[in-house]
């Protein structure tokens, strides 16, 4: 029989097309046999419509739909015909119609699948990725894909107009130091030396600007052999973007334009800008975290100098040796039984704290562990400082700055959670600006750069580079949404002179930079302009814009979280023979 191909897509099918005579091409997703009459439910990507066979229309095509199974993939040719009122099915974008099948075919026959084809089933992870070709027929895992493509076409048009070009960057490079380990691929032709699989684009990118291009973009995957989370893959997709001549507030408002455009196209919501800006210290002063949920409010309440010569000693030491002594006010919840206020006790600790102290204002006084070590006086100034009302619970953390953010931000996260206090439709955006520039390494004994060595210092820093590295801050910048880093940014370094002394503060020699870095170098020395650029994990966007929480959920076919594919089985091993010719030997790990 000849194949016949779909006239129409089962979304184009209305009450306007009754009459018509159309052609249908899909998957059953359901089967029905009612006395004589077969219904299918015929889906394609853009939605699912249903077919009747009548044994008085055609015998032929009734005599194949009893044939037919769920994710048979068939050809229905039929006339489009108005459902009567109580069949109306108005779940369904094509609810008003139906086809009356007069023909049938099947194009290939179906495996009953390991799960159901359909939304609201709980299926095992690892299932659904081993059979991920059958996971992505779902109807929430396409609309996942098709946002990301709408999103990426919509980028690709803004950006298009203020003169931005797209320009691809090598996937074989060589290694740098970007924070993560590199992927590494032998080389067949130069036995012993290996490429690296690009981390980011970050130093072709520069060169492009040397080069005169001025606004790139790419939209590239990038690869970190790095431990992984849910907002997390091996292999990620980045939209890359580098400008000259411009300025990090004329960057940054870009930016903001960009996501307005893609969050009004892609999802018609409508953001306000500017976005606020928090410097990295307020951020983990007021919120514990550099990827503050601005979504609620829960700040932290540093109670340092409250407490300074407080009777409770375990509060008073750890102030004078340097720690800090913060709270967070979880509003209306002094009615928590003690059990249900240990087990808080017990996330604390599980994140690093020693103990979770806590005060509970209640109708009959202050209540808690450690109420009886404060004074009437001391009670009502942590009350003032803290904004403590009749009702109101606070947490107390009392450590080393470090451990008091963490604990208490991520104490923070999970309260707005559990308290429901978070509106999951609601985008809020924040630039996190003025990154140290350094982080000191305990284990190696000597700084780190905390974004890459190319980021230019504040000017005002300049001279800490030799005085006081831990003090400089850099023109960096994140943008965060909803607690998630959406893009990191910064100006670049274009002066040799400043970039010699950032080498000196990594402990990179003169040789070691030129073996490592020479060609960028080499390059600064024809005329670089002053450039800047960001880059956004581009899958991670695409997750919060979905409304989801593991970032596997917006890639086709992503990795475990031990960076296994386990739909193709890889990575695996390989032939001897294949080896031989890299020159490599494999052992395992002992």
């Amino acid at each position: 029989m000849k194949e016949i191909y779909r006239t129409h897509e089962a979304n184009q099918l209305s009450k306007e097309t009754i009459g018509q005579q159309v052609v249908v091409n899909g998957w059953v997703q359901k089967r029905r046999d009612l006395g004589g009459l077969i219904f299918i439910d015929l889906r394609d990507r853009s939605g699912v419509v249903q077919i009747v066979f009548n044994p008085d229309i055609s015998e032929d095509a009734i005599r194949l739909a009893d044939q037919v199974r769920s994710e048979y993939v068939i050809a229905v040719k039929g006339k489009v015909v108005e459902r009567s009122e109580e069949t109306i099915n108005p779940k369904i974008e094509t609810g008003e119609i139906e086809i009356l099948g007069d023909e049938l075919q099947i194009f290939n026959r179906s495996k009953t699948p390991p799960f159901p084809i359909e939304d609201g089933v709980e299926i095992d992870e690892m299932v659904r990725l081993r059979y991920r070709y059958l996971d992505l027929r779902r109807k929430n895992m396409q609309q996942t894909l098709l946002l990301r493509h709408r999103a990426m076409q919509s980028i690709r048009r803004f950006l298009d107009k203020p003169g931005f070009i797209e320009v691809e960057t090598p996937m074989l490079t060589k290694t740098t130091p970007e924070g993560a380990r590199d992927y590494l691929v032998p080389s067949r032709l130069h036995q012993g030396e290996f490429y690296a699989l690009p981390q980011s684009p970050q130093l072709f990118k520069q060169l492009l600007m040397v080069a005169g291009y001025e606004r790139y973009f790419q939209i590239t995957r990038c690869f970190r052999d790095e431990d992984l989370r849910t907002d997390r893959q091996p292999e990620f997709t980045q939209l890359d973007i580098e400008t000259s001549f411009l300025s990090r507030d004329d960057l940054l408002a870009l930016m903001e334009e960009m996501m307005v455009d893609l969050f009004k196209d892609v999802l018609n919501v409508n953001l306000r800008i500017p976005f606020p800006r928090l410097t990295y210290q307020e951020a983990m002063d007021r919120y514990g975290t550099d990827k503050p949920d601005l979504r609620f409010a829960m700040e932290l309440i540093d109670l340092s100098d409250t407490l300074r010569n407080s009777s409770f000693k375990v509060f008073a030491n750890t102030i004078k040796s340097g720690g800090q002594v913060k709270a967070i006010n979880v509003k209306q919840c002094a009615h928590w039984s003690r059990k249900e206020i240990d087990q808080w006790g017990e996330i604390a600790t599980s994140i690093g704290a020693k103990g979770l102290a806590w005060l509970a204002w209640r109708e009959d006084g202050v209540k808690g562990p450690i109420a009886k070590f404060f004074s009437s006086e001391e009670l009502a100034a942590i009350a003032s400082r803290a904004k403590a009302e009749p009702g109101d619970l606070l947490f107390f953390v009392a450590d080393r700055p470090k451990t008091v953010a963490a604990v208490l931000g991520e104490l923070r996260i999970r309260l707005g959670k559990e308290l429901q206090l978070i509106d999951p439709n609601q985008f809020v955006f924040v630039w996190i600006t003025d990154f140290p520039m350094f982080e000191y390494d305990q284990d190696e004994q000597r700084y780190q750069a905390m974004h890459h060595p190319f980021t230019m210092p504040k000017r005002e820093d300049l001279s800490l580079l030799k005085t006081d590295p831990s003090k400089v801050r850099a023109i960096s910048d994140d943008l965060v949404l909803n607690g998630y880093e959406l893009s990191s940014g910064s100006q670049r370094v274009h002066e040799r002179e400043v970039q010699e002394q950032i080498f000196e503060v990594l402990q990179i020699s003169e040789e070691e930079a030129r073996q490592k870095f020479g060609f960028l170098l080499e390059a600064f020395e024809y005329g670089a302009p002053p450039h800047g650029g960001i880059a956004f994990g581009f899958d991670r966007l695409i997750m919060v814009m979905a409304g989801r929480d593991n970032i596997r959920e917006c890639i086709a076919f992503p990795k475990t979280t031990n960076a296994r594919c386990i739909m193709t089985e890889a990575p695996s091993t390989v032939d001897q023979k294949q080896l031989d010719e890299l020159g490599i030997r494999a052992r395992k790990r002992m």
